[in-house]
């Protein structure tokens, strides 16, 4: 009973890097542009994959739930970031953490699923040309993307769970920047090998098995596209898929170096800055990556711009 009592503070103290204080003001900075960065261009690909008809197909369908997936997923954290580097104390009440453990969990765990998705999507429209809208027809496309978000809010439920029923005896002190499963691990008082067994199955089903199936998936990509005749064929095939692969080598690596490395003392900062990566830095890069090296998004934004531009002239 006393266990039960006290695994329920009435907060914790997320300590970041509390003990370097001179990196506090470089660190605000950093997280406030990336999140400004992050907000405007996943809103813009959000905007532009709506308004602009050419781009209502299944590639920018999933895309645009990437993006949504990215403003969510920095909005659970960000914020609660900044105030913490602003302030002296650096709690947060436990209904948040766990409200930020649930989000970031879920959202992640869906961006998981969502890109192994998305690499299939590229795989029939490349090795399947002709059977392309048979095959990703917008119900199976609204169905295939259903399944990666209820999937991944459903493990957060259960991975949540598990984390926060476990004693932490009065343990408050979270070394780390927001509320994540293996931090919370770490302030528990008794055996958690089970729940770290646990949390590397989940993840071998969540990281693993997607970026498995991405690497079979472009594998047949990479042979349909050196059979193209055409090297303006080619060259945009591989354009096309070159930035969902950018976006996948960036998620998924820091991913799983996270949470399917051995838990190590020495890690920990490392895992911090890892973390970040994956949290803040990725979010933000992939409207860049996307636009940067996509014409079609590009040349949408610049018919907008030009349509916005005539109906200002007009009134």
């Amino acid at each position: 009973m006393n266990l039960a009592n006290e695994s329920i503070p009435g907060e914790f103290i997320l300590l970041g890097f509390s003990d370097r204080p001179w990196l506090e003001l470089p660190l605000f900075v950093v997280f406030l542009v990336s999140y400004i960065l992050t907000i405007f261009g996943n809103m813009m690909i959000i905007l532009v994959s709506r308004l602009d008809a050419k781009l209502h197909t299944p590639m920018y369908f999933f895309l645009t739930n990437l993006s949504l997936l990215d403003l969510c997923y920095t909005t659970s954290t960000v914020p609660q970031m900044l105030i913490n580097i602003c302030s002296a104390q650096k709690v947060i009440s436990y209904g948040g953490c766990v409200a930020q453990l649930l989000i970031f969990l879920a959202l992640g765990s869906t961006e998981c699923l969502l890109l192994g998705v998305m690499s299939f999507d590229r795989f029939v429209a490349i090795c399947q040309p002709l059977h392309y809208s048979v095959i990703m027809h917008q119900r199976r496309c609204l169905h295939l993307a259903a399944a990666c978000w209820i999937s991944g809010f459903s493990n957060s439920v259960l991975q949540s769970t598990w984390t926060l029923q476990m004693p932490r005896c009065g343990h408050k002190e979270v070394d780390h920047f927001f509320c994540e499963v293996p931090a919370l691990l770490r302030l528990s008082c008794v055996d958690t090998t089970a729940n770290e067994a646990e949390l590397f199955f989940i993840s071998v089903l969540f990281l693993l098995i997607p970026v498995t199936l991405i690497l079979i998936s472009y594998a047949f990509i990479v042979q349909a596209v050196l059979r193209i005749r055409s090297a303006e064929g080619r060259r945009k095939a591989f354009g096309t898929c070159g930035s969902h692969l950018i976006v996948v080598v960036l998620f998924y690596g820091t991913a799983i170096y996270m949470y399917l490395q051995p838990p190590s003392p020495a890690s920990k900062d490392r895992g911090k800055m890892v973390s970040l990566f994956y949290g803040i830095i990725t979010p933000m890069l992939n409207p860049l990556i996307y636009t940067l090296r996509n014409k079609e998004v590009k040349g949408a934004i610049c018919v907008l711009g030009k349509d916005s531009q005539t109906s200002k002239v007009k009134t």
